[in-house]
């Protein structure tokens, strides 16, 4: 849980990239009502979601004076970038922007995996080592999967035809307002110069893609099944559903950790940086359950 004896003093400067994403969003509001100035870095000139509280400065990954320009003066940097074919280009320019500015404290979303060449596992574990070598106190976020990743399955659900390679691995899911509320502690932490953490955070208990598919059937009165596939089975599906061979071999990279089982980790990091226990999934479902419907 944040110790206020320990944070920051006032006119704090925070900047965030990537204030529109999943976690970023929710971590904008939530330092909204604190005693700092935000500074949201976008590719958008309208960027939606933001408070009128938090300002925004539009940058070009291309143009790394852009960068600069809009960590100028910042204390904090939490980078969450989207997963794309540029993500470690765009996240490691950050990161120099932030040194060559003075930026003396990054926190950093990754991901909780194991040394794969499965992406975006790997990607994360490029861009962490830059961040290991850089002259700046860290902070690295590891979260296990995120239980937004099920709406994909949202028109399958409510078709009656969910189906995947995840087998009966057993995975921990997380919610992104619980990766939000400890990214917003880990910046406003006072830490040491040139210090190096990293937070593992998971949900409260782990999930079978059938155990989920049961509670389905429980919040929507019908039954709701999980047809396991093979991955090559569930490539060719993909594909034939119009996504790319990109987001596809994404898909069938996270379905691969999700059937062996490699996201089983619980810690109680949530609980004891924000002192909430994390939502279950449970809860997220039925917030959620208009997804899944006809």
């Amino acid at each position: 849980m944040l110790n206020q004896s320990n944070t920051q003093v006032p006119e704090l400067r925070i900047a965030v990239a990537g204030a529109t994403g999943r976690v970023g969003s929710h971590l904008i509001n939530m330092l909204a009502s604190d005693p700092v100035t935000v500074i949201a870095l976008t590719r958008q000139k309208t960027p939606e979601n933001i408070s009128d509280r938090v300002s925004s400065v539009v940058v070009n990954f291309d143009k790394p004076s852009t960068l600069e320009r809009g960590l100028a003066g910042a204390d904090k940097l939490f980078i969450a970038h989207g997963t794309s074919s540029q993500q470690v280009a765009n996240e490691i320019a950050l990161i120099d922007a932030a040194v060559k500015t003075g930026v003396r404290h990054i926190v950093k979303l990754s991901v909780m995996g194991p040394a794969t060449p499965i992406n975006p596992f790997a990607w994360h574990a490029v861009i962490e080592a830059h961040l290991a070598r850089q002259p700046v106190a860290s902070t690295v976020l590891r979260p296990t999967t995120f239980m937004d990743i099920l709406k994909r399955a949202g028109s399958q659900v409510a078709a009656g035809t969910w189906a995947g390679a995840a087998g009966n691995g057993r995975v921990n899911l997380i919610d992104t307002r619980d990766v939000a509320g400890v990214a917003r502690v880990a910046l406003l932490e006072k830490v040491a110069d040139n210090s190096q953490r990293a937070y593992h955070l998971t949900g409260p208990r782990n999930w079978t893609m059938p155990e989920i598919a049961e509670k389905l059937s429980d919040l929507l009165g019908r039954t709701v099944t999980y047809i396991d596939r093979s991955p090559n089975e569930q490539r060719a599906a993909l594909l034939a559903d119009g996504l790319s061979p990109f987001v596809t071999e994404l898909l069938i990279g996270l379905d691969r950790i999700f059937n062996h089982s490699v996201l089983i980790e619980r810690t109680l990091t949530v609980e004891e940086l924000t002192g909430l226990p994390p939502r279950s999934l449970s809860d997220w479902l039925q917030e959620n359950i208009a997804f899944f419907n006809r």
